[in-house]
């Protein structure tokens, strides 16, 4: 009698156009990264999606970089570009957790809530739920890059 573990396997790889993803997690979607993955010309290097996924990396950990200075500062026009910045591109990857803190930030940089509806007109309130929302942003980025680097066997 299989095991559960045998049995998802087998599942997975009779799914249509699967290429046998591990479990992402509930932090990267995985029909999206699936996207990405089918324009790999050779599965087992993976050239493709590993150089946009490693270029992500390298773009994520710039923009966090300025996101702290734009903090420091106090500049939230600044926070809400750079939160959109890297919404757009973790949103492409299928970085849910990451893609919707990136747009919490968007909107807090906007004088908004967390869902962009209701205006926050205090700017101290709005760099707090910044500040906040980007240690929480970082911490669900190192989850996925962990995630990632472990696929691609980095």
């Amino acid at each position: 009698m299989p095991t559960d573990n045998t049995r998802r396997e087998v599942e997975d790889r009779s799914e249509e156009g699967s290429v046998g993803l591990p479990d992402l997690g509930d932090s990267i979607d995985a029909m999206t990264f699936e996207q990405i993955l089918e324009m790999d010309d050779d599965e087992d290097e993976r050239e493709f999606s590993r150089s946009i996924v490693f270029g992500f990396f390298e773009q994520a950990e710039q923009t966090f970089t300025k996101m702290d200075d734009a903090l420091k500062d106090g500049d939230l026009s600044q926070l809400s570009s750079l939160g959109h910045f890297l919404k757009g591109s973790s949103a492409t990857l299928g970085l849910t957790k990451v893609k919707d803190s990136c747009e919490k930030i968007q909107h807090y940089g906007q004088k908004k809530d967390d869902a962009g509806t209701t205006d926050e007109p205090d700017e101290a309130t709005c760099l707090s739920r910044i500040k906040e929302t980007l240690v929480a942003v970082k911490e669900e980025y190192a989850e996925v890059e962990k995630v990632l680097k472990k696929f691609y066997g980095s």
